[in-house]
């Protein structure tokens, strides 16, 4: 089997499967949007090789820690329409909770359903019982995202460059209990 067709756990709307090698082209698709990634990390866009680069990491997550990034697929179509994962950025001790998606998908209420759907999972099949999130203070979609998915806000990081980061945090069992 590979790796790509591992079907993690399943909503309403989601599948979520771990990431393969045929998902580049839907991970560029979705980090190569200069508009979509303004709220992801540098907020650049990633390349093509960027996008392989970070299978590979994924695939070194998945073997070293149990999880990472994954695939979110419309189950109607079957499409990959985004990203969703546990991660450790920078080898942080906190697990945190990443997801982008197409921007023809933003609005609909898709990531809230999968960042539910990956905390649940986290705490049921990794024992996660706490995960972050962090957002740029401007990102007012997002928050409402976590919100939704039931994180609660916590605090602002500075960061190294002086600018500050929202920090969200979850601890088990919350999520099942937050309102839609």
């Amino acid at each position: 089997m590979n790796s790509g067709d591992q079907v993690l756990f399943e909503t309403d709307r989601l599948r979520v499967r771990r990431i393969g090698d045929a998902d580049v082209d839907a991970l560029f698709a979705v980090y190569g949007d200069a508009e979509a990634m303004i709220w992801v990390d540098e907020g650049k866009p990633i390349d093509r090789d960027g996008c392989i680069r970070w299978v590979e990491v994924t695939r070194r997550n998945y073997a070293t820690r149990g999880y990472g990034m994954s695939a979110l697929q419309d189950r109607a179509s079957g499409r990959v329409i985004g990203f969703c994962g546990i991660v450790h950025p920078g080898n942080q001790p906190e697990a945190e909770i990443k997801y982008a998606l197409l921007r023809s998908h933003w609005g609909q209420g898709l990531a809230t359903e999968a960042v539910r759907g990956m905390l649940a999972y986290g705490l049921r099949e990794l024992g996660l019982r706490e995960v972050i999130a962090t957002t740029s203070p401007e990102n007012a979609a997002s928050h409402r995202v976590l919100l939704k998915a039931g994180m609660q806000e916590s605090w602002m990081r500075r960061n190294e460059d002086g600018s500050l980061t929202r920090v969200f945090a979850w601890r088990g069992g919350e999520a099942e209990n937050a309102g839609s």
